[in-house]
């Protein structure tokens, strides 16, 4: 038998205090980490298998980046909609269509016969992945009513989603290497057909009892936002500032204009004006989207590093890359402690930026042979925005009202898209550009655009020539690196002291503290 539907998600007991979570909501809670787990690790889940696809789809070069990219695009441009939608007909009903969305365009992408489908496939799982991700979110908010739990709880999706990216990458390698390329699509369908089943018997039904009309227009008006954005700034750090990036983002940056006016004055907006009456929202929106640009910008160099730079396999870099997702298990909980045995929320989070700045700083000292120092410095760093990000979310869905859970999940992980896309443009800008200044003038043109570039040219070279080149820009890259950590330090260094003063007023659920006033 199925959860009655509630319109109240914050369920009172007798005594007016909210019903703790029993067994069944943390059952519930595991349920819901599969399809977190599995969203977030398609973002790198073909980073293995492309080459495999290559030769068995034959895509042009413009058909293997839609390859790559259709999924994050769509499920980035679709967030908003979906958060919204969710809170109108209903968070378990959305997050089972979109389940079943995603099953099935696993099953179809996993046996594509051509490049076209698997591109149609993706965007299916995109469209699948922006139902999935503010769903859970939401339904947290209507499962775990206390607020200690529910924060234990958002620590545990903080540190699932995380993790997810860095095995998405490892989870490819090793099927494309026992299996064939469609397996790293399969291995979705055991956990959507257990949400399917299980969903509808532990997860609570929970909408907005008065949403008004759903607001059609905002829906091209978000996605005309979101979409230009995110496709300019993730171009700029490989391409550089070319005017048709520039444009792309001053684009989007005009919609997002004209959408955030739609909000202000339609009468059932997709985003509400009132989610940000809460003083807490909107500060934790904001710091969640530059916890996003610290991780993201790191990620850009970290990666390279441990391939281009130290001569790794793809396979055994990413193996590497998970020693530094050790730590962050524990670092969400940690934080969470530290809250509920009275610790101010603002010096919890102005502690995590720290830590992640600190990161940066050691990225900032390696040399061209520093394995094990760049490892530390991405454990260090990732652990500190762990923190802030569970911190983030914990404040932004108690500050938000209940029946918009979803839509203010929504805005907090666009958000984050936002940010994440932003580290990689400015971050990999400044590595870029100190890598062009680094490089010799005498190196050719090829090479002295990226370090990709230059293995390329150097492998075509005599042994003596080659090696010259391939140690110049190993070199100019770690220098770029190292100035780009410079920057994300200053710029985390900022984003505490942000936290401590806009935090230091704003009590757990998200209104002010009149007493520190």
């Amino acid at each position: 038998m199925t959860n009655p539907t509630s319109t109240t998600p914050a369920s009172l007991g007798a005594d007016g205090a909210p019903v703790r979570a029993g067994r069944r909501e943390w059952t519930a809670l595991g349920v819901l980490m599969l399809p977190l787990l599995l969203v977030s690790m398609d973002v790198s889940v073909l980073y293995f298998a492309i080459p495999s696809i290559s030769a068995d789809l034959r895509p042009s070069g413009t058909q293997q980046l839609w390859i790559f990219d259709i999924y994050g695009f769509v499920l980035a441009g679709l967030l908003m909609t979906m958060g919204s939608l969710g809170d109108r007909i209903g968070r378990r009903r959305l997050l089972l269509i979109g389940a079943a969305a995603f099953g099935a365009a696993s099953l179809v992408a996993a046996y594509a016969d051509s490049a076209a489908t698997l591109i149609a496939a993706r965007a299916v799982l995109g469209i699948g992945g922006a139902t999935l991700m503010p769903s859970t979110m939401a339904l947290l908010r209507t499962m775990f009513t206390d607020p200690a739990q529910r924060a234990k709880a958002i620590g545990l999706w903080s540190g699932v989603m995380t993790a997810g990216i860095a095995l998405g990458s490892v989870l490819s390698g090793v099927l494309v290497q026992w299996f064939w390329w469609g397996s790293v699509f399969l291995v979705n369908l055991p956990a959507m057909a257990l949400l399917l089943v299980l969903g509808p018997f532990l997860l609570p039904e929970s909408r907005d009892p008065a949403p008004g009309r759903f607001d059609w227009p905002s829906v091209p008006l978000s996605m005309a936002a979101v979409l230009p954005v995110v496709y300019g700034l993730k171009e700029i750090p490989s391409e550089g500032w070319h005017v048709q990036y520039v444009v792309s983002v001053t684009v989007g940056l005009c919609f997002g204009a004209l959408f955030v006016h739609r909000q202000r004055t339609a009468r059932s907006p997709m985003i509400s004006p009132a989610l940000f009456a809460g003083r807490g929202f909107a500060p934790a929106v904001v710091l969640n989207l530059v916890s996003s640009f610290g991780m993201m910008g790191s990620a850009f160099f970290t990666t390279q590093y441990l391939q281009s730079v130290l001569g790794r396999s793809a396979l055994e870099a990413s193996l590497w890359a998970l020693l530094p997702s050790v730590p962050i298990g524990m670092a969400a909980p940690l934080a969470t402690a530290a809250v509920q045995k009275g610790v101010d929320r603002a010096y919890v989070v102005t502690a995590g930026f720290a830590v992640a700045a600190a990161g940066y700083g050691l990225l900032g000292l390696a040399g061209t042979d520093s394995l094990w120092l760049v490892l530390v410095a991405a454990g260090v760093l990732a652990s500190g925005i762990v923190v802030v990000i569970s911190q983030m979310t914990d404040l932004a869905i108690g500050a938000a009202p209940a029946e918009r859970a979803g839509s203010a999940s929504s805005l907090l992980e666009t958000g984050a898209e936002f940010g994440g896309a932003l580290g990689m443009a400015v971050l990999g800008s400044v590595g870029t550009a100190l890598y062009r200044h680094q490089m010799p003038d005498s190196a050719p043109d090829a090479a002295r655009e990226t370090l990709g570039g230059a293995l390329a040219v150097a492998a075509r070279l005599p042994g003596g020539a080659g090696e010259a080149l391939t140690a110049a820009a190993r070199e100019a890259f770690t220098d770029g690196m190292r100035g780009a950590a410079l920057a994300g330090a200053l710029v985390l260094a900022g984003a505490a002291v942000a936290a401590a003063t806009t935090l230091r007023r704003i009590k757990a659920d998200g209104t002010a503290d009149s007493a520190a006033e």
